[in-house]
């Protein structure tokens, strides 16, 4: 059967999944009366929950006789990782552009590494039916991005359609019939070109693995394009690493193709599917997987570095082992040497003492997202607060610099523009006004002044601000930073927090903890008013007597406390805190230091 190989790529939020879910349907694969989800493709939990895409999924559709194999890629950059290994596998990408909103950072990362391969888009225009809608603003915009990111003159002779992802419905002009995704089908057929490997079939069979995956009875599976020859299910073929090395020889037991929503079992696959191959037992991401005969590995492309570190280590609180099961280092050591072979942005490293590990990858979301999944399997974990990984370049000190991209009402520009420019130490790209009175900002910022900046910007623009960002360039050194202003609430004792305890210590700051709550020494309870730490006592209870006055007995009526999810605890901790992460918790503490060294510290931090 003739195919075609897609990726549809786009910022987040602009409709990639919920297009691909009409993409399905109108292609016949449900039937009749079945019963269909929303974004059908983010099929893990936390996809759904945030409602975004972190894992490339491929699916493919058949339209008039011809296959489509269709992957469907995450819009964030800080999982870019996913999209660097998918678009090796395809031959052309759909780029959608939300009409209102126009190329975004995500847009621009995502459409870098396409052209850089030599794909030619297709821009499709979504949500064309919003009030605010600019459709011939976004495309002038889409122009001018792909000029400045050197794109062929082939490249720049793009095809654009308009279109309604929700509504199921793409047309060549504005205003078309408005009737179904038949002209994007057409458009895909004749303007992606059929994989080049078709020529290849009568050559040994090979393949770059691009993708790690696992299953309950199948074990280790490894999905990729075949890029020359047939694989047959039964037949003992080879693993090689990117140098040439033998990694293993294997039999195949199973060869899975993507079919709609699921995978299928096939006999065999020629060359230019996109198949997983199950078998093999060491073999991993970027390995090449061939015959006998075959001597050359596949080079893979190169995958962009890490930008920030975090470190995992036990959680060794009064608290430790009371909600998870797997708290030993060697488990989470298992765990993030698991994470790091299927994840090629993330790279692992033990510390000295070997209870601690040091997690590179792209960026906050990217870290949170692994420890929340960590916490649902049952790890119990100690994280600290991310660092930039610097370089060094002949002998200068390079930073990476993120460019944000800020719509934000007209009223709080200002204070967003002062907190950029002056602490931590951004410069102004451009501004200018967007429209339904809000204001534009680009500006390049130092990724270390934008960690803990997402919380502080939503109280500024009162939530209503929205804030992206994605890797710029790297920088000579900026200079110190500041972080955190205020000082923590640290509790002095053990046991269950006391309601009266609590209701006399609210003038001195605000409160991460309620009634009755497990607290340890040690343990952060909450924000100080000032800038230095305070020991509090929040088990003191009332001192009872026999003498009763008027208003002396009233019911105490506590502020609501702070409750900080997992991203928010690991971005306003300090240098010298913890985020303490249970499947049950999130708490926040200082690291343990000796007693005395503890008492000078508050010394100093009071004078």
């Amino acid at each position: 059967m003739d195919m075609r190989n897609i990726a549809i790529i786009a910022h987040v939020d602009h409709g990639k999944t919920t297009l691909v879910d009409e993409l399905l349907k109108q292609s016949g694969l449900y039937r009749e009366n079945e019963a269909t989800t929303e974004r059908a493709m983010d099929s893990n939990d936390l996809e759904r929950e945030r409602g975004i895409t972190i894992f490339a999924k491929p699916t493919s559709v058949e339209w008039e006789g011809l296959r489509i194999n269709i992957v469907d890629t995450p819009g964030h950059a800080d999982f870019g990782g996913e999209v660097e290994r998918i678009l090796s596998m395809v031959d052309g990408v759909v780029l959608l552009v939300d009409a209102a909103e126009g190329p975004m950072p995500q847009t621009k990362f995502v459409t870098s590494k396409a052209l850089a391969l030599g794909l030619r888009p297709i821009v499709v225009l979504n949500k064309v039916d919003k009030q605010d809608a600019e459709p011939d603003r976004a495309l002038d915009e889409c122009f001018d991005l792909f000029a400045s990111l050197g794109a062929t003159d082939e490249q720049l002779d793009f095809p654009h359609m308009y279109a309604s992802g929700r509504n199921g419905w793409a047309d060549m002009e504005l205003d078309g019939p408005r009737k179904d995704l038949t002209a994007l089908f057409k458009l895909i057929v004749d303007h992606v070109p059929a994989p080049a490997q078709l020529a290849n079939a009568d050559q040994p069979f090979s393949m770059l693995a691009t993708t790690l995956g696992g299953d309950p009875f199948l074990g280790r599976l490894l999905t990729g394009r075949v890029e020359t020859g047939r694989a047959k299910a039964g037949e003992t073929i080879k693993a090689m690493s990117s140098d040439g090395e033998l990694i293993e020889n294997f039999r195949i037991t199973k060869i899975l193709a993507f079919r709609g929503l699921g995978q299928q079992a096939i006999e065999y696959a020629e060359a230019g599917d996109i198949v997983s191959l199950a078998g093999m037992s060491k073999a991993t991401v970027a390995d090449t997987l061939s015959a006998q005969s075959v001597t050359d590995a596949i080079p893979a492309q190169p995958i962009d570095p890490p930008t920030i570190t975090v470190t995992f280590g036990i959680n060794d609180s009064p608290l430790a082992g009371r909600d998870g099961k797997k708290v030993q280092s060697r488990v989470i050591r298992e765990r993030l040497m698991k994470e790091a072979e299927s994840n090629v942005a993330i790279k692992v490293t033990d510390s000295e003492g070997g209870d601690a590990f040091e997690v590179a990858g792209r960026g906050e979301l990217q870290m949170g997202v692994l420890i929340e999944n960590m916490r649902r399997e049952g790890f119990e974990l100690s994280i600290s607060r991310p660092q930039v990984l610097m370089r060094d370049v002949d002998g200068v000190k390079m930073e990476p610099i993120e460019e944000v991209t800020i719509d934000v009402d007209d009223e709080y520009s200002g204070a967003v523009i002062e907190k950029l420019t002056g602490v931590r130490r951004g410069e102004l790209a451009e501004m200018r006004p967007a429209g339904a009175g809000k204001t534009r900002i680009i500006a390049l910022v130092p990724a270390r002044g934008l960690i803990g900046y997402h919380g502080e910007f939503l109280t500024d623009t009162r939530g209503t601000g929205v804030l992206n960002r994605v890797f710029h360039d790297w920088a000579p050194y900026k200079g110190p930073i500041p972080g955190r202003r205020a000082g923590v609430l640290i509790s002095m004792e053990n046991g269950a927090s006391v309601a009266y305890a609590i209701f006399n210590l609210e003038d001195r700051g605000k409160f991460f903890i309620g009634v009755q709550e497990d607290i340890y020494q040690g343990m952060i309870i909450g924000e100080h008013n000032r800038e230095n730490d305070l020991e509090v006592n929040p088990l003191k209870g009332k001192k009872l007597t026999n003498v009763r006055a008027s208003g002396t007995d009233e019911a105490v009526r506590l502020t609501t406390p702070v409750k900080m999810s997992l991203e928010q605890a690991i971005a306003y901790i300090d240098n010298d805190e913890l985020v303490e992460v249970t499947p049950n918790a999130v708490r926040l503490r200082k690291r343990y230091l000796d007693p005395h060294e503890r008492k000078r510290q508050s010394r100093s931090a009071n004078t």
